[in-house]
């Protein structure tokens, strides 16, 4: 799946159970991202509702409607009409008739369409300046499941989640060209509580990152709560060893529930005051932490 690019069309109010279930097809690139989200948030409310699918395929169209709220976002649609759409989606999910032979249809077509995904065990999520890449694979080998690389002067850092047999974390690992070491780290991300949405009037899709993030008195940090060194597993590539910062489950969390457009900062401290920056773009961390449960249900 490829986030759609086009600018977005008011999403339809009800396009009929059976249209629909074409339409949330894993690989529907001709909907509107706006109309994608609208339509795979009904059919998944109804399923929860009804029972309708298997716990891997309401998964996998859990993390497909994250997808394409990201791809809506990113086409221009406005948050907060996004927020009544999935409202209103969900509303008209609740309320269809769990006997309706219309809904058993589209029931079968969604369960047709996600078969095979539920199977795919890898995934680029694309951003407008960095990718997340996505690998549901399991052992007992720490992997990264879900990563973003960057490079911030002559350091580089890998920021994701990861883990072994499935218990993941939200970690920063990081390689200084100069073989200093950081005695902290600190995510820093907008405070959804003191603002009302991100700050991108000024930015644009080629700004850089650092411009993607609001002052700093409408910002949140989390600390790091536990330091360590990992070898080349999760060393970023090319490293043999890095320093590794693990964060709090609840800063995955407040990262999943901002904007695709926005960006985040992982900030290395070192003795002296000294801070290293390197910087994250948001894009479709939501969407992939989602395609991750699919393989834990």
């Amino acid at each position: 799946m490829t986030s759609t690019r086009r600018s977005a069309k008011p999403a339809s109010r009800w396009m009929g159970l059976v249209a629909l279930a074409v339409a949330v097809a894993p690989c529907a690139a001709l909907a509107q991202p706006a109309d994608l989200f609208f339509e795979r948030t009904v059919i998944s409310a109804a399923g929860d509702r009804c029972a309708l699918f298997p716990p891997q395929v309401s998964a996998a169209l859990a993390a497909a409607a994250q997808q394409a709220r990201g791809a809506a976002l990113r086409a221009g649609t406005d948050a907060k009409a996004l927020t009544a759409m999935e409202q209103d989606a969900r509303a008209r999910g609740t309320g269809v008739d769990c006997k309706s032979p219309e809904l058993a249809v589209a029931a079968a077509r969604v369960q047709a369409a996600f078969a095979g995904f539920v199977h795919v065990s890898r995934m680029t999520y694309p951003g407008d300046a960095a990718d997340w890449r996505a690998d549901r694979g399991q052992g007992r080998t720490p992997r990264w499941n879900l990563a973003q690389d960057a490079t911030f002067g002559g350091d580089r850092m890998t920021f994701g989640l990861a883990g072994r047999e499935g218990a993941l974390a939200l970690l920063a690992t990081a390689d200084f060209a100069d073989g200093a070491t950081p005695y902290a780290a600190r995510l820093v991300l907008r405070d959804t509580g003191r603002t009302t949405g991100p700050y991108l009037t000024l930015a644009g899709k080629a700004a850089p990152l650092a411009r993607k993030l609001p002052p700093r008195a409408a910002t949140r940090g989390f600390m790091a709560e536990a330091r360590s060194t990992v070898g080349p597993e999760l060393a970023p590539k090319g490293a043999r060893t890095a320093a590794a910062f693990r964060f709090p489950a609840t800063a995955g969390q407040a990262l999943a529930e901002l904007d695709p457009r926005e960006a985040v900062a992982v900030e290395f401290l070192f003795p002296g005051d000294q801070v290293r920056t390197a910087y994250v773009e948001v894009g479709d961390f939501a969407a992939g932490r989602a395609f991750l449960q699919v393989a834990a249900r």
